[in-house]
């Protein structure tokens, strides 16, 4: 054989082998690939939050499936069957059902506030990973014991809103802390609502608890009041507010003779202050917020549209923020990553465990304050603070 047919044996050899040990490496990422997108079991827990129409309209990206769905009130889940198209034969009526018939890996809890506990009772100990509705819970009292109980049985308890999949705040936030455009912050301020529950249409297994003080813990004050919690709690990365103010009043008492329907909470801090104003008599539907810097000022109208003026001799100027990139943007997407590929959350995220504590802490005095018609001292209503100084 000659030196030229040796040398083209050789090569002809050495792709062969070459092929062979890149296909074998395909086949293996393919395997990695495939076993990353198996989708997050997830079991849906109640029905009773219209909220729930999210996830079970949500497009099927193949990162979770909903394995189970607790619903006692068949009518309801059979009237959501037929809008949405899942079998009643997923459908249980209790936790316990579900979770020994489907075993998921995790549950997004669409109940009201109160049952947000039992629901972390139950899971929790098995090791269950949940997802609850905002906010974290009814109450304070509620919130230590669920807090205790993720940590103890080391689960993600994450809490989900609407505006925590708004591309405008996340750009807001590196305007202020990574970009430094408009100094520092020295007024939040928070406009979150509608025209009401009841104007609004909200069906009556929905109303039924949303407008109870104990199974919703207030009325637009609980509703709406921690979303501006949240997300001042966020900009201000986890800081305590020196005082809580709030005011709390009745303007449609023959509509909503039990709870609140309008509340403005006020968070002093050292050196700034938020102002959360939360009700159910907007004329229009609405969560903006609005960050006034000593050098400019950016405002978050909507989840995209957005106005910034940085600097004081500059006129105001529209900006339109992109969407949040796929797989962050939206809960059940972040719930499979931080559940299946450990996606740790940055501090004070605003689904996380320890901002939503801050926003229980926020929301308990806040009542309290309403009740008492007198300002809340942080650190008198929570010891812990005092001591941490």
């Amino acid at each position: 054989m000659s030196s030229i047919s040796q040398k083209w044996m050789g090569l002809i050899l050495l792709f062969s082998i070459t092929s062979l040990i890149s296909a074998h490496d395909n086949n293996m990422e393919l395997k990695e690939i495939g076993k990353a997108q198996k989708p997050l079991r997830i079991g849906v827990v109640g029905l009773v939050h219209t909220h729930v129409h999210w996830i079970l309209g949500r497009e099927k990206l193949g990162d979770i499936e909903i394995v189970g769905i607790v619903e006692p009130n068949r009518e309801l889940a059979q009237r959501y069957a037929d809008q949405h198209g899942y079998s009643m034969d997923i459908v249980f009526d209790s936790l316990d059902e579900m979770v020994k018939a489907v075993q998921p890996e995790a549950v997004t809890a669409f109940n009201s506030i109160y049952d947000h506990l039992d629901t972390v009772k139950y899971c929790a100990p098995l090791g269950m990973h949940v997802m609850v509705e905002k906010p974290l819970a009814v109450s304070w009292e509620h919130a230590q014991e669920m807090i205790a109980l993720a940590k103890k049985h080391e689960i993600h308890l994450l809490t989900n809103y609407e505006t925590s999949w708004y591309g405008s705040n996340y750009k807001a936030y590196d305007l202020v802390h990574t970009e430094g455009k408009i100094g520092n912050i020295r007024r939040m301020v928070f406009h979150t609502g509608h025209f009401g529950p009841i104007e609004i249409g909200c069906n009556p297994e929905f109303l039924e608890w949303l407008t109870d003080p104990v199974l919703n813990g207030g009325g637009a004050l609980t509703d709406f009041g921690c979303y501006g919690a949240n997300l001042a709690t966020w900009f201000m990365k986890g800081q305590e507010p020196e005082s809580v103010t709030c005011i709390t009043q009745q303007l449609k008492p023959n509509l909503y003779p039990k709870v609140d329907d309008d509340a403005t909470i006020v968070l002093d801090y050292p050196e700034n202050q938020v102002i959360i104003q939360a009700s159910w008599n907007w004329p229009h539907h609405v969560k903006d917020m609005e960050i006034y810097g000593t050098t400019g000022y950016v405002i978050c109208k909507n989840a995209s549209a957005m106005e910034i003026m940085t600097g004081r001799k500059q006129e105001s100027s529209a900006l339109e923020a992109e969407p949040l990139p796929q797989g962050f943007h939206d809960p059940f997407a972040l719930l499979q990553k931080v559940v299946q590929e450990n996606h740790q959350l940055p501090a004070y995220d605003v689904s996380s465990l320890e901002n939503n504590k801050r926003v229980m802490q926020i929301l308990e005095a806040a009542k309290r304050s309403a009740e008492t018609h007198k300002t809340i001292i942080w650190k008198d209503m929570f010891p812990e603070a005092a001591m941490r100084n």
